[in-house]
């Protein structure tokens, strides 16, 4: 099989072949990987991470089938297990939709290139198509890995037949890659048609707006729709217009659609995700031929930036001149960067994940309610991915052209460098994670609890960031960066071997001590004290830090071990 698949992909043109190598880099950017890169190593490690998604999908479905034993229980369970796999599958394609947010369409590096040489910009496209939808597909398929085997098994045991197994096996994973097709070709139409219809320059300005809200868009329909899976509430007539907007609801009728139970009263939802269906790659497949047609020549012939037209500029007050410098560079660097956005957006999207289910429970609950243990917990994860997110980012340049800039302007010691990246961190990390962590609790009671929450992750927030200067001696975004160092499976168990039981245990000691004065008081000392010491311990190795702007590998010796 592997040799056949070989020939087949030897039988392409060279110059696709390679094309779709280099756009495949491009398209998994959140590494700034380079040509040298390992791009199976670095796939595999995310294909790794769906994998294990996959199974605890598996495991819950299986488990919940077998802990319930009455039929309607039963059914309901399994119509919210088919809406729940088909709205998450959803939610992967959108947020990949935002990491490779313009890898499919020309930009200038490949006009300014590729033009010159003899390549068919059908080719071109072609490659590009294949890169993005090598990486979907890799979604797709070690997502549903498990789950898509397991959850065609356990309804075909429900219908009691052989023949069930197999037609639920084929209306899954039709299902799956429908709904994963019809978003990212939705996506591509609006990018399309806008790149189409405005100029250059003002089309990547609003395509970052649309980027950062259809990045919002997705994860608030997620977390934010209500569960419409029962027999009743799909029939009540007040619920039909929210199934109507919903496209997670019209494949979920698809779904049912093909295996044979779809009641004939929600027939009309399954033929909405027929229709979107349809529209999106026609619309996608027009908008991308169009764009390759007519753009690819002005997107040389006119400036991606050009300067502001008005004369009036705001600049807050960050404190000294060098503060204020480098906390505007941070600004710049993540709002003019997509790389730079799309890697603190993947950060981000566990934070407002996290903002978002407790929002929807507490718009569930009008009445105000005790602090819980378990909000304690997630405003402490919230911080560490906020803080550890941006601290990721920093270590990405922007450009070699500003690592030269302050190499070469650096007339401070180096520990007002160090002094001016904390209040970076603390500035564009700690404060929006501890902003949104007090609007989410506003409605527990008593304030005295709450205000004393807001105390310890505010000290929270200053060890971590301190935690995260630890010999990060560099100013953000300048330093040169060696890819493929990191490792996403060891940061993924890290995770929920290390922060997650911590956060656990912190939130369980504190919750106790929150009816405690003095067990509370020496709570809080304790942190203080942890985050002052850090905050000295900082402060003394970077009197004699020496600031760096490049990465250089380690030397490799090799010995013939002949001196013995």
């Amino acid at each position: 099989m592997h040799d056949l698949i070989q020939k087949l992909i030897e039988r392409l043109p060279l110059d696709f072949r390679i094309l779709h190598r280099q756009f495949l880099l491009r398209v998994i950017d959140l590494e700034a990987l380079s040509i040298q890169a390992d791009v199976t190593g670095f796939l595999g490690q995310f294909a790794g991470v769906l994998i294990m998604l996959s199974i605890v999908h598996s495991v819950v479905m299986y488990v919940g089938l077998e802990s319930i034993q009455d039929p309607d229980a039963r059914y309901a369970f399994c119509l919210h297990m088919q809406h729940y796999l088909i709205a998450t599958m959803i939610l992967v394609t959108g947020l990949f939709t935002v990491i490779s947010w313009d890898a499919t369409f020309p930009d200038r590096r490949d006009v300014m290139v590729l033009s010159p040489l003899p390549v068919a910009p059908r080719t071109i496209l072609f490659a590009k198509l294949s890169a993005s939808a090598s990486v979907l597909g890799l979604s797709i398929l070690t997502l549903n890995c498990m789950s898509g085997l397991v959850v065609p098994f356990l309804l075909g045991m429900l219908h009691n037949s052989s023949w069930g197994f197999y037609q639920c096996l084929v209306a899954y994973w039709f299902t799956i890659v429908a709904a994963s097709a019809f978003l990212y070709c939705s996506v591509l139409t609006i990018q399309g048609f806008t790149a189409l219809l405005l100029p250059r320059r003002i089309f990547l300005r609003l395509s970052a707006l649309l980027q950062l809200a259809a990045f919002g868009l997705f994860l608030g329909v997620y977390y934010l729709q209500p569960s419409l899976t029962t027999p009743a509430a799909l029939a009540t007539p007040q619920n039909q217009w929210l199934l109507a907007c919903s496209p997670s609801y019209w494949f979920f009728a698809l779904f049912n659609q093909l295996n044979g139970t779809l009641p004939s009263q929600l027939f009309w939802l399954a033929s909405r995700a027929w229709l979107g269906l349809a529209l999106a790659l026609c619309g996608a497949a027009v908008s991308l031929l169009l764009c390759y047609m007519r753009t690819m020549k002005k997107t040389v012939e006119e400036p991606d930036l050009v300067p502001g037209a008005g004369s009036f500029h705001f600049v807050p007050s960050f404190g000294s001149s060098l503060h204020a410098a480098i906390a505007l560079f941070c600004i710049r660097s993540l709002t003019r960067s997509r790389q730079h956005r799309v890697a603190f957006a993947f950060y981000l999207a566990l934070v407002f994940a996290i903002a978002l289910s407790w929002l929807r429970s507490e718009l569930a609950n009008a009445a105000p309610s005790a602090l819980p243990s378990d909000f304690l917990m997630s405003s402490f994860m919230m911080m560490t991915f906020a803080v550890f997110g941006l601290r990721s980012v920093f270590a990405l340049p922007i450009s070699l052209t500003a690592n030269w800039v302050l190499r070469t302007t650096q007339l401070r010691p180096s520990q007002v460098y160090i002094a001016a990246t904390r209040g970076a961190l603390l500035l564009f990390a700690v404060v929006p994670a501890w902003l949104l962590a007090g609007v989410l609790s506003l409605s527990f009671r008593p304030a005295s609890h709450v205000a004393d929450h807001l105390l310890i992750l505010a000290l929270l927030g200053w060890i971590l960031s301190e935690l995260c200067l630890i010999g990060f001696y560099k100013v953000p975004f300048t330093c040169s960066y060696l890819p493929g160092k990191s490792n996403i499976q060891l940061v993924f168990w890290a995770f929920f071997i290390v922060c997650l039981p911590l956060a656990v245990w912190l939130s369980s000691a504190e919750h106790d001590a929150l009816n405690q004065p003095f067990k509370f008081a020496g709570f809080a000392i304790v942190f203080f004290g942890i985050a002052f010491g850090l905050f000295d311990y900082n402060r003394f190795h970077a009197k004699s830090a020496v600031l760096y702007f490049e990465e250089i590998p380690e030397e490799v010796i090799t010995t013939l071990g002949l001196n013995a």
